[in-house]
C-alpha cells in the first residue's frame, strides 16, 4: 500500500490559470526564504498535455478581460491602461506575448509549463478524486480514482465549482443560491478560432449588414430580420434600436490593435436568419452574441460570442465532466462554422473544452466578500494585495433575478456602478477546512460579487496572495485560515511586489446595493 503513497507540500487541484500562478508564487517564496524547492504538486481532471492553464488554454478564451480602469482615473494616478496588475500575472502575459488583450492559447500554455518547469512543480493530468482523508477538520490527503494517496499540508482548489472543497465536506450554494436563486446560472460558452476571415473583411460585412437591416426600404434584409427575430415584429423593431446608437449613427463593431468589440447585434441577426432560431436567449437558450473577438497572428479570430444557458446543476455536472461540450453543444457549431464558412473563413475550430463562467460558492469562508463591500472599495487600503476594477458582469443574465427582486418590494434599478475594488484573500480561505483555499468563481463571494470575481485577473491576484500565504502557513506552522493579508502584503513589499493601491469606496451605491443584497439573499444563506 505505502507504494502508492506520494507526499508535498502544497497540492493544488485544479489548473485555471489563478491556481497555477499561486504553486508558481508559493514554490517561489519557500525557495527564497528556505534555499529549498518545496514539494509543490498541480493535478487537474482536465488533459495537460492539450494545454495547462484551464479555461483561458483548452477552453480557448483569448479574449482576456482586464481591469477597467477609467481615463481620468488613469491621469490622475498616472496609471497604465489596465491600472496595476498583480506582478505574476503581468509577468504571466508578458512571457504569452500579450500586447493588450489577445492572448495565444498556446503560447499562454507553453509560459505557465516554463514557470511551472522553473519553479519545480510535478504536474498530473486526468486526475479524479476518489475520497478525501482528513485529521479533525484538516485535508491530510487527497485519494485519486486510481488508488494513489497524495499527502500534502496545504491544499489550493482552482476549479470552476469548488470540486475538492465539496469532496471536503464544504458546502456549496449552487448557481445564485445567494439570491435564493439555486437553479439560475450564468450561461456557458464554447469559444471557436477561425482563420481566414480578416479584421477588414468582418469590418465591411459588419456594415453592409447594419446598413442594410437598419434601412426599411431594403425588403429582402427585412425580411431575414423578421426572421431572427422569429417573426415578432416588436423584437425585429428592438433589434433594429440596437443598431444605432444615441445619435442615430450605425453602431459599427470597433477593432483595436489585437481585439474586437461587436457593438451592435448585426452579426447576430444574420446568423440566427441564416440558421432559422429566434435571437432571444430567454426564450431558445442558443444565440449567437454580440462577439468579444480576439485577433491573433495568421488572421486567427478567437470568437467569446456562442452562447448556451444552463441550470446550476448543469453547469455543476458540465464542470465534473472535464467541461466537455455536449452534444447539441457541438450541432449548433456546426452551424456557425458553415455560416462563418459561407462568409470566407477557411476554418472554424471550436475549443476542446467549455467555458464556464460560475458555479456557484462555497461557504464557510473566513470573510465573504459582498458586491456591496466591493463597490464601498474592498479591504482597507493597508492590507490591500492589488487593486482590480470590473463592473458586475452577469454576460446572459441571472434568471429570474428581477422577477425575485419585485417580489420583494425592490422595483429600483438592477444596474450598479463599476467597483474599484482592493483585493485580499480572506474570501478564498475556508474556515472549518483551516488548511484549504478555494481560489475561482466559486470563492466565498456572496450577492453580485461573483460576476466580478469570476475574471481571471482578480482571482491571479488572490492565487499570487494564497500562495504566499500557504508557505507562511507551511513555515510558521500554522492553519492557511489563520493567515492574514497583512502578512502576504508584507511579503509582496518586501520583495517588490506590491502593485499600485487605488481602490475607491463608493459609499452611496455601495449602501444601496447592501440594501439589495440583504433583502433578497436574506433567506438564501439562512
Amino acid at each position: 500500500m505505502l507504494m502508492n503513497l506520494r507526499s508535498y507540500d502544497i497540492i493544488c487541484f485544479g489548473d485555471e490559470v489563478p491556481g497555477v500562478l499561486a504553486v508558481i508564487s508559493a514554490a517561489r517564496e519557500y525557495r527564497r526564504r528556505t534555499k529549498l524547492y518545496p514539494r509543490v504538486l498541480l493535478m487537474s481532471k482536465g488533459s495537460l498535455q492539450e494545454g495547462i492553464g484551464g479555461h483561458l488554454v483548452r477552453g480557448g478564451l483569448a479574449y482576456l478581460d482586464r481591469s477597467q480602469v477609467s481615463q481620468e482615473l488613469q491621469q490622475s494616478l498616472n496609471l497604465d491602461t489596465f491600472g496595476s496588475p498583480p506582478t505574476i500575472y503581468k509577468e504571466f502575459l508578458q512571457k504569452s506575448g500579450v500586447s493588450a488583450i489577445a492572448l495565444d492559447p498556446s503560447k499562454a500554455s507553453a509560459a505557465m509549463k516554463a514557470m511551472l518547469v522553473q519553479a519545480g512543480v510535478a504536474l498530473l493530468s486526468k486526475v479524479e478524486i476518489k475520497s478525501i482523508n482528513k485529521e479533525g477538520k484538516k485535508i491530510t490527503s487527497i485519494i485519486t480514482s486510481k488508488e494513489t494517496v497524495y499527502v500534502a499540508k496545504q491544499f489550493i482548489d482552482a476549479t470552476v465549482n469548488g470540486e475538492l472543497a465539496q469532496a471536503a465536506g464544504v458546502r456549496k450554494l449552487n448557481g445564485f443560491e445567494t439570491f435564493g436563486l439555486p437553479n439560475s446560472e450564468l450561461p456557458v460558452t464554447l469559444v471557436f478560432e477561425t482563420q481566414g476571415l480578416s479584421v477588414r473583411r468582418l469590418k465591411e460585412l459588419d456594415y453592409i449588414y447594419l446598413k442594410r437591416f437598419t434601412n426599411l426600404a431594403d425588403s429582402e434584409a427585412q425580411k431575414f430580420l423578421l426572421s431572427a427575430a422569429g417573426k415578432d415584429a416588436k423584437l425585429a423593431e428592438e433589434l433594429r434600436r440596437e443598431m444605432l446608437d444615441t445619435r442615430g449613427n450605425l453602431k459599427t463593431l470597433w477593432a483595436g490593435n489585437d481585439y474586437i468589440d461587436v457593438r451592435s447585434p448585426a452579426l447576430s441577426v444574420a446568423y440566427h436568419s441564416f440558421r432559422g432560431t429566434k435571437l432571444s436567449f430567454p426564450q431558445t437558450g442558443v444565440i449567437l452574441d454580440e462577439g468579444n473577438i480576439a485577433i491573433l497572428p495568421n488572421e486567427r479570430l478567437s470568437w467569446n460570442a456562442l452562447l448556451f444557458a444552463v441550470t446550476a446543476s448543469e453547469a455543476e455536472a458540465l464542470a465534473r465532466n472535464g467541461s466537455k461540450p455536449t452534444a447539441n453543444m457541438q450541432k449548433e457549431m456546426l452551424f456557425v462554422a458553415t455560416w462563418l464558412r459561407s462568409l470566407g473563413a477557411t476554418s472554424v475550430t471550436s475549443a476542446s473544452e467549455l467555458y464556464i463562467r460560475h458555479a456557484g460558492n462555497v461557504t464557510g469562508v473566513v470573510e465573504p466578500l459582498t458586491g456591496a463591500q466591493m463597490l464601498l472599495g474592498g479591504v482597507p487600503a493597508n492590507e490591500a494585495l492589488a487593486t482590480f476594477s470590473y463592473h458586475f458582469d452577469v454576460r446572459g443574465g441571472i434568471p429570474g433575478i428581477g422577477e425575485k427582486a419585485n417580489s420583494r418590494g425592490w422595483f429600483k434599478s438592477l444596474s450598479f456602478k463599476q467597483p474599484i475594488l482592493n483585493v485580499g484573500i480572506r474570501h478564498a480561505l475556508i474556515k472549518n477546512v483551516p488548511n484549504l483555499a478555494v481560489v475561482s468563481p466559486c470563492s466565498g463571494f456572496e450577492g453580485f460579487a461573483s460576476s466580478v470575481g469570476r475574471i481571471v485577473e482578480f482571482n491571479a491576484a488572490v492565487g499570487q496572495g494564497v500562495g504566499i500565504a500557504a508557505v507562511n502557513a507551511i513555515l510558521n506552522n500554522k492553519n492557511l485560515a489563520d493567515v492574514s493579508n497583512r502578512e502576504v502584503r508584507q511579503v509582496l513589499a518586501e520583495t517588490g511586489q506590491l502593485p499600485r493601491i487605488f481602490g475607491v469606496a463608493n459609499n452611496a451605491d455601495g449602501m444601496l446595493l447592501a440594501q439589495f443584497e440583504t433583502l433578497v439573499g436574506a433567506d438564501a444563506i439562512a
